[in-house]
């Protein structure tokens, strides 16, 4: 088993077709001890009873400092420590340039590039003590190729700058032995996109995916293992791709 003995939180976790609840499952079968991370506190302590007895649910909003805060300590008393943080929670909103509010401009960013940042800074002191520890972050292929299929250019914003961020962290926190990298999937099959598209859309995207068809949550959460294990020991900075060809630089 890859994660045998580290101790893991993944943020934005509860959602039951979800990128975070399908990590949450691998990281518990390769052996790790996982802390689900949701906004909705209710949902991310049923996700982590799903999992067995020595998983944890918790309540955080990661786009409040303080929360943030008040989580991590909670992990690191139940746990004793922290080996990995999967920074995976993301909103989305399906909007036009000139539609953008500043209220949902703020909204998308503060979820999914503050929550980013607020989570990182609880964790970090703890591993830097520690001297180990990896953190992944979820990007997108929105922020390579300047729009999805869903996320509207505020959220291609956030997630460019999720690239950025991460890339940062790894330049600065690598010589506390701390690796920082970034997951950019395509088009995965989540509660997200369910319903939303339609049989002609779905044609026309495979026309433009190599693998000829969508990502699962499970494509996701097997290189999420990957970057949490000791496979990826010499890894950092780096942006992984996720997308099925739909995206070859």
């Amino acid at each position: 088993m890859l994660l045998t003995g580290k101790m893991a939180i993944i943020s934005g976790a509860a959602s039951p077709r979800g990128i975070g609840l399908a990590t949450a499952r691998r990281f518990a079968a390769e052996g790790a001890r996982v802390a689900i991370l949701d906004i909705d506190a209710g949902a991310a302590a049923d996700a982590a009873a799903s999992l067995g007895g020595s998983h944890i649910g918790l309540g955080c909003d990661v786009a409040d400092k303080s929360s943030c805060e008040q989580a991590v300590a909670r992990v690191i008393e139940s746990f004793g420590g922290i080996d990995v943080l999967i920074n995976n929670a993301g909103i989305t909103q399906p909007v036009k340039f000139l539609d953008i509010s500043p209220a949902d401009w703020d909204r998308i960013q503060d979820v999914n590039l503050k929550g980013i940042l607020f989570l990182s800074q609880a964790v970090i002191p703890h591993m830097r003590a520690r001297k180990s520890g990896s953190i992944a972050c979820m990007s997108s292929v929105s922020a390579q190729r300047g729009g999805g299929i869903f996320g509207g250019p505020h959220y291609s914003a956030a997630k460019a700058g999720v690239l950025g961020l991460a890339k940062a962290m790894a330049r600065e926190f690598g010589p506390d032995g701390i690796r920082v990298n970034c997951v950019t999937p395509g088009l995965i099959g989540t509660d997200i996109t369910a319903g939303k598209l339609s049989d002609e859309m779905r044609v026309k995207i495979l026309e433009g995916i190599p693998l000829n068809r969508l990502g699962t949550a499970e494509d996701v959460a097997g290189i999420y293992t990957f970057l949490a294990s000791d496979l990826s020991a010499y890894v950092t900075g780096a942006v992984i791709d996720v997308n099925g060809g739909m995206l070859i630089h």
